[in-house]
């Protein structure tokens, strides 16, 4: 007699799970709450707070969700994605779509309960640019890489509109920060990505424009970030611990960017900036508790 074999439940659970991107949630949680705090001004509502984190993590996993549906084919043409739950096959289109939904409600909910109208209409922006704006125009445009980095500065705008229910020139600011910061990082993984963006026909900067032309992009939009993140202490939002961080972890990833026009091994040096993309977004934002300016 033939074996049935019975997908386990964990898996099933798992693959779902991975469906909404963990790591992009985790990443994003960081700076919604850095914008939450610079908004609490060290009087924290801690329902409020885990109401905010809660249901952006489900918009976010649900925008992350729609994306993997969108992206199902190309991802079989990638070496880093093809293994995805979408592109194997674990999951039906259709039962990622009713997943995306259902969590995308959930998480709208979670926020227009506990939050305000503001901010549950700022994550919603956030959700349409990612899902309609960036996942179909990065296959169009070398330009989609911007409308990512746009969506991807909304998370720490409703951390802060969260307290505050209001779009003033802290929330601005915290936008521009992420999205000069973004687009260096996205860009190095275009680089030591860049085989996989060729396959998938994906136009990229450095496919589009050349590798000189983007490693000096990347120094501009670093430039642009220590800039924007110095305006936080200029205007006395945060205090001298975050902008000794912002300056000393700033002048690095700038010396790190300039070292890429003499590498010899482009990829090592991009994965290199990725990293230490990551770390300086986590230590800023980390930071904002601990140095306030009020």
């Amino acid at each position: 007699m033939e074996k049935i074999s019975i997908p386990s439940y964990s898996y099933t659970a798992k693959s779902y799970c991975l469906l909404t991107k963990p790591g992009i949630i985790l990443g994003n949680v960081i700076t919604t709450a850095g914008g939450f705090a610079l908004a609490s001004k060290g009087h924290i509502d801690f329902l409020l707070f885990l109401a905010t984190m809660v249901g952006l993590s489900f918009v976010i996993g649900s925008a992350c969700a729609f994306n993997n549906y969108i992206d199902r084919e190309a991802d079989l043409k990638m070496s880093r994605t093809k293994n995805r739950a979408l592109a194997r096959g674990d999951i039906s289109g259709k039962n990622a779509l009713i997943f995306a939904v259902a969590i995308g409600a959930l998480g709208a909910t979670v926020l227009g309960m506990f939050t305000n109208l503001r901010t549950l209409s700022v994550a919603l922006f956030g959700f349409l640019v990612y899902v309609v704006l960036y996942s179909f125009s990065k296959y169009r445009s070398v330009h989609g890489t911007l409308i990512g980095s746009i969506a991807g500065a909304v998370p720490p705008v409703v951390g802060y509109c969260a307290v505050s229910n209001k779009l003033d020139a802290p929330a601005w600011i915290l936008f521009a920060i992420i999205v000069m910061w973004q687009m260096p990082h996205f860009f190095a993984i275009a680089i030591y990505r860049m085989e996989d963006y060729v396959k998938a026909g994906i136009p990229v900067l450095p496919v589009q424009k050349g590798m000189v032309q983007t490693k000096l992009q990347m120094v501009l939009y670093i430039i642009g970030f220590i800039a924007t993140s110095s305006l936080l202490p200029l205007f006395d939002y945060t205090g001298n611990a975050y902008f000794f961080i912002v300056l000393l972890l700033g002048a690095a990833w700038l010396l790190l960017g300039l070292q890429g026009f003499k590498s010899s091994n482009d990829t090592r040096w991009a994965r290199k900036m990725f990293v230490f993309s990551l770390l300086i977004i986590m230590a800023q934002f980390v930071s904002i508790p601990f140095s306030l300016g009020h």
